[in-house]
């Protein structure tokens, strides 16, 4: 049995990697890589929503050991936090870094070497948090590190808020794709986010990342190597539209898909401006969502278990 490399090797190989960067330079003259689709012209530093030039900035980069188990494993998994965001949920609880824009701009060599530092730690992956606005900077500075020798999987950590353009972009290139599905109703994510149109992108995002990446695989160790992790936040009063989301992942994803439903939430940012986000989330809220998930037909829970007890 031959070992697992992950995809960007054999892409980078074919010289399909350079073609890629090439498209995600193309989308910055005037930018259309998100939803948003803000118009301006990042390669001379207009910004729009997400407040990025050409550039990338970043908060930090470490050994995260809070993220889903397949990911952790013994040695962590090599995050790179982005700073800014193309959603900005009011109630964000890193709220400095996505909306006030903590951290400090890179060049592509120093991300590729920040990528390089945490191979070298021996973290199972590199986990891209926040990416969908830094497409291009990833990109190139992902052939730089493999030039270097980076042989780990890349892991797309999203919100989900994402064009399947764009997604189409990284085929062949990220190994695991963690979207967090974060609101079904329309009127929640134009509250939270003003981003109506959220749930639409995420449905379509999320179906095309399972195209390009199928159910989560896991190495004789039950750690990650490619394939779908989904995230869901549950939010008070069922905000997020849990069973709905569950629903959905069911039928039109897979009922094999390895699902993260968390239950953190506390109120961050501008949370306080919607009466029910306004309060940490109840155990009760948290035990519905498993049973959502449950009647939906989905058991691949990852089982790091919640916060608080579940009363």
């Amino acid at each position: 049995m031959t070992s697992f490399q992950p995809k960007y090797l054999e892409t980078h190989a074919q010289g399909y990697l350079k073609e890629k960067i090439g498209q995600a330079y193309k989308r910055l003259e005037a930018c259309t890589l998100c939803p948003r689709q803000c118009g301006v012209n990042r390669l001379e530093d207009e910004t729009g929503v997400c407040k990025t030039g050409q550039l990338a900035v970043i908060s930090s980069f470490n050994a995260h050991f809070g993220e889903e188990a397949p990911l952790v494993g013994r040695n962590g998994s090599g995050t790179v936090f982005f700073t800014h965001c193309n959603l900005l949920c009011n109630f964000c609880q890193n709220f400095s870094i996505s909306h006030e824009g903590e951290g400090y701009m890179v060049t592509d060599t120093q991300l590729a070497a920040m990528m390089l530092s945490l191979q070298k730690a021996g973290c199972h992956n590199i986990n891209l948090v926040t990416p969908s606005h830094v497409i291009y900077p990833i990109l190139a500075a992902l052939a730089i590190a493999i030039e270097k020798g980076l042989s780990i999987p890349l892991v797309y950590n999203t919100s989900a808020y994402d064009t399947v353009d764009s997604l189409k972009i990284l085929d062949g290139v990220i190994d695991i794709y963690m979207p967090d599905f974060k609101f079904w109703d329309v009127a929640v994510a134009e509250l939270t986010c003003e981003a109506a149109d959220y749930p639409d992108f995420a449905r379509k995002a999320v179906i095309e990342m399972h195209r390009q990446a199928g159910d989560l695989k896991t190495d004789a160790h039950g750690i990650a190597q490619c394939g779908l992790l989904i995230r869901h936040l549950v939010l008070p009063e069922n905000l997020a539209g849990t069973q709905e989301v569950m629903r959905f992942i069911a039928e039109e994803i897979s009922t094999d898909t390895y699902v993260n439903i968390m239950p953190q939430y506390r109120p961050c940012g501008r949370a306080h401006e919607i009466k029910a986000l306004s309060r940490p989330l109840a155990g009760v809220d948290y035990k519905k969502a498993l049973l959502a998930a449950e009647r939906a037909g989905i058991t691949r829970l990852d089982r790091r278990g919640p916060i608080f007890g579940v009363r």
